[in-house]
């Protein structure tokens, strides 16, 4: 395997980026970092369950304390809040409806809500990833993703995913499903795992998406014949000794180690990065510029939430979130 300068960085950008979401902890207003890239553009996590969306999906979705967490609902929640994959549109759902479970839904008053939004101009869908539209016979792409919704649970789908193995095995199931192709399967598999319907190890099976791809062609000038699989597997085995080869501090959440899936966000996100500070490589995708700025928010960041399953309660509740690993500052 042969790296590029964009290596480098990747290791780099992993720390800084850390280190801002602890320092949101315990200061509101910023500017959380000194590097001109970081605070004038939007860059997801280090670790992709921190994310404000994931986030929401773990605490309001996954683990509310008032919604039932049945196999069918567990699915049902985590898969229709992840179609749009916008917190605001599943709080409209919610203010129009009440809370939103299989047992009492009707999804035709469900999908004339998402009907009225887009007459009043607003976004349903989120612009994160790329949502295909599943044939099924309707004019609106949401109409067709309620349906394909319809048919998983028609299907049985949440006791026959609890029964698979392996990620990879949950992986190919919603593979088969029409509208479903690799990056979305691999994004659904690892938000399903996040609840008690699942519960494999996030570091079993990895899915190198478009941004990754792109991340490895800009990191690796010759994968020495891996596949990006297994290249995203090589980096994240060695994350301790590439720190420590760099005299790095990188601050884990909450003592649990970067997995593939956030080493494969990583990827996608130094791909973008790369961009700017390093025009030279252009990767595979040719993009030249990042799209999203970055937008203050001044709101205090609430306390992190996790999966119970992760046993990671303890620590964030006691963590010193101004810790020493998270105060300095990497870039000029």
């Amino acid at each position: 395997m042969r790296t590029t300068e964009v290596f480098e960085t990747y290791w780099k950008f992993a720390v800084e980026r850390q280190a801002i979401y602890f320092r949101r902890f315990t200061d509101s207003i910023g500017p959380w970092t000194d590097d001109a890239v970081l605070a004038a553009h939007r860059f997801t996590n280090a670790y992709r369950a921190a994310d404000r969306v994931s986030q929401y999906l773990i605490r309001e979705i996954q683990y509310h304390p008032d919604r039932p967490t049945t196999p069918n609902e567990l699915f049902f929640r985590t898969m229709l809040f992840k179609l749009f994959n916008r917190i605001d549109t599943w709080q409209a759902l919610e203010a129009r409806l009440g809370p939103i479970e299989w047992a009492r839904i009707d999804l035709d008053r469900l999908s004339a809500v998402l009907d009225d939004l887009l007459r009043q101009n607003r976004r349903i869908y989120s612009a994160a990833y790329i949502m295909p539209s599943p044939r099924y016979g309707h004019a609106r792409k949401h109409a067709n993703h309620l349906a394909l919704l319809a048919a998983m649970m028609e299907q049985r789908m949440p006791d026959r995913l609890a029964q698979l193995p392996t990620l990879s095995s949950v992986y190919h199931a919603l593979l088969d499903w029409p509208g479903i192709g690799p990056f979305l399967a691999f994004q659904y598999t690892i938000d399903l795992n996040y609840s008690d319907l699942l519960d494999h190890d996030e570091a079993e099976f990895v899915v190198a998406g478009p941004g990754a791809l792109d991340g490895l062609a800009k990191c690796f000038e010759d994968l020495g014949g891996l596949s990006p699989a297994e290249a995203i597997h090589w980096i994240c085995e060695q994350q301790d000794a590439a720190f420590a080869a760099r005299g790095l501090r990188f601050q884990t959440l909450f003592g649990r180690e970067l997995q593939p899936v956030d080493c494969q966000n990583l990827l996608c996100e130094i791909s973008k990065y790369a961009r700017v500070r390093h025009p030279n490589m252009t990767g595979i995708s040719g993009r030249t510029r990042i799209k999203q700025s970055y937008r203050p928010n001044e709101a205090r960041m609430p306390p992190p939430f996790f999966p119970p399953k992760w046993g990671l309660a303890a620590a964030t509740e006691s963590a010193d979130m101004s810790c020493p690993a998270a105060t300095g500052r990497l870039f000029a």
